[in-house]
């Protein structure tokens, strides 16, 4: 495929826009917008004579491919500073292998090298943007060229987070209210909650709301970037028990409790599971209640066994 690109952060499967765009990590929404509407003038089909057919193609295909949707991804805050915080995940896993990572381009290696980071980086990319998509047949090159910049400047970043929310913290979260299963989390800024808390919030939203799928999907995520939280194997055992798949849930509070002993949901529930499913305890298995040592009744009436989940909210 022409379009595709196997070095930098792409070689991690990441698609990295800021690379496209010919943009630093900490550019804000203003300098994306500029340098956007720069490139889309340089690529629009107008812009080429009538003899470049090949050439109108490949401008298109960049266009509409690569940089129309990278503009998309980062011209919202809220989407920018989720998609920085994946790419600072990434580049924190790579720092424990720094030495072995495929450096290719001598800027990249100077600036692995260098003290200065900030000032070499910064210029670095302004050199290449000036004429990133002059030659189209060079425009991956030139894509890749900086995505190996930006690798390197995450990780001498040490993987921080370098962008500020230029709006109210509300706009980042979908946290739900705290239930009585799930204690009320810390106050934080945006950018400290990481996307694994993010999707969890949502997740929780979502079972409250009776929209199983979605929370589903929104675990999956949260389990493919940390597959040891034990809160997200806990969330994802509530989904199948409230779709009724009893196995299922068994599996991941299970997952839940080896992760974590002191998992509340699931220390709560998978004794209630363990019995619908005509499972025996064994006599080191939770009984009574974290907080009061005391045996639980079970749930009844109209919720059923497992009714009173996160307060039984009907949505």
């Amino acid at each position: 495929m022409y379009l595709q690109i196997e070095t930098g952060l792409f070689k991690y499967d990441l698609i990295d826009h800021y690379a496209i765009l010919g943009v630093p990590v900490d550019a804000d929404g203003k300098e994306i917008r500029k340098r956007y509407l720069q490139i889309a003038r340089r690529l629009h089909p107008d812009k080429f004579q009538p003899g470049s057919d090949s050439d109108k193609e490949v401008a298109s295909e960049l266009l509409s491919k690569l940089v129309n949707p990278a503009y998309e991804k980062l011209s919202g805050e809220r989407n920018r500073v989720e998609y920085l915080l994946v790419l600072s995940q990434t580049s924190r896993r790579l720092i424990q292998d720094a030495d072995n990572l495929p450096i290719n381009t001598e800027l990249a290696q100077n600036l692995m090298a260098a003290s200065n980071v900030e000032t070499l980086y910064k210029s670095a990319i302004a050199k290449i943007a000036e004429t990133q998509y002059d030659q189209l047949s060079e425009a991956r090159q030139m894509i890749a060229q900086v995505s190996e910049l930006n690798l390197v400047y995450l990780m001498k970043n040490a993987g921080k987070i370098i962008a500020q929310p230029q709006t109210s913290p509300q706009s980042f979260t979908n946290a739900p209210a705290p239930t009585s299963n799930t204690p009320p989390a810390p106050t934080q800024s945006p950018i400290q909650v990481s996307v694994v808390e993010q999707y969890l919030r949502r997740a929780q939203t979502l079972i409250e709301k009776n929209q199983f799928a979605q929370a589903k999907v929104e675990l999956q995520d949260a389990l493919k970037l940390e597959p040891k939280n034990h809160r997200s194997h806990s969330l994802m055992a509530v989904v199948y028990l409230r779709q009724n798949q009893l196995k299922m849930a068994k599996v991941h509070f299970d997952n839940a409790l080896k992760l974590n002993p002191k998992d509340k949901l699931a220390l709560e529930w998978k004794p209630k599971v363990d019995k619908a499913l005509g499972i025996k305890p064994s006599d080191n298995q939770v009984k009574t209640s974290p907080q009061s040592g005391e045996k639980q009744p079970e749930k009844s009436g109209s919720g059923g066994l497992f009714g009173g989940l996160f307060g039984g909210k009907k949505k």
